[in-house]
């Protein structure tokens, strides 16, 4: 079965850090963009972070950059977003997915989506 399965989501106290995985089944990912999206409650999905098929570049929304970095381990078929100093307005569920087409792909252009892992960022 083709999937993709978020994990590493939970509660977090402000200025705390979590580190999401996006793990694939049934495909490889080194031959596709990842990229991250969140949506909170009643807020539009926005686009998050994204890293490229070979790894070589990886960009950020601004509200993110600095505190959010995303990596790829080929080995383990994963790409992780690593997020620290997270504030109560990062609270969301987090999806990922993968495009075979570049970063700037349009979130209704991806090939796959995975069912979401909610962060809250609460005290």
């Amino acid at each position: 079965q083709l999937q993709l399965v978020e994990s590493g989501g939970g509660l977090v106290q402000p200025g705390g850090s979590l580190r999401l995985s996006c793990a694939a089944s049934g495909f490889t990912l080194d031959y596709y963009s990842i990229l991250w999206f969140r949506q909170a409650p009643g807020k539009e999905r926005e686009g998050v972070s994204c890293i490229s098929v070979s790894g070589g570049s990886a960009n950020y929304a601004d509200s993110v950059k600095g505190r959010f970095t995303i990596s790829r381990d080929s080995a383990k078929n994963t790409v992780y977003l690593q997020m620290n100093s997270l504030k109560p307005e990062d609270t969301a569920v987090y999806y990922c997915a993968a495009t075979k087409g570049f970063c700037s792909a349009d979130y209704n252009d991806m090939d796959y989506w995975g069912r979401g892992t909610l962060v809250t960022v609460s005290s």
